[in-house]
C-alpha cells in the first residue's frame, strides 16, 4: 500500500508544481513571480524555488480544508513573500 501512497504524494506534488507554473505564466498573483525572482536572486535554483512555492500552496490548501474556509489569498501571498522560510504545519489555530 505504501507504493500507492507514494504515487498519490507524487501526483499531488506534480499538481501543486503545475499550479505554481500556471500562476507564474498568468502573472497572478503577482507575488508568485516576485517570490521566484527573489529566491533565484539569492541563489536558489528555479526548480527548488518552485518546489518551495508549491509547499506554501499546499500549506494554504491544507489549512483551508482543516478550517473549513475559503482560500485565503492574502495569507497565501504573505507566506510566499516569507520564503525561503517555510510555513509551519500548525492546524491547531
Amino acid at each position: 500500500m505504501s507504493e500507492i501512497d507514494n504515487d498519490d504524494e507524487s501526483f499531488a506534488a506534480d499538481k501543486l508544481i503545475e499550479a505554481i507554473e500556471n500562476q507564474l505564466e498568468a502573472g497572478e498573483p503577482a507575488a508568485a513571480q516576485a517570490t521566484l525572482n527573489k529566491l533565484t536572486l539569492v541563489g536558489y535554483e528555479r526548480a527548488d524555488s518552485v518546489e518551495m512555492m508549491a509547499m506554501v500552496l499546499a500549506n494554504e490548501v491544507n489549512r483551508m480544508f482543516a478550517e473549513d474556509r475559503p482560500f485565503d489569498s492574502a495569507r497565501y501571498e504573505q507566506l510566499l513573500r516569507a520564503l525561503p522560510q517555510l510555513p509551519e504545519d500548525d492546524e491547531s489555530n
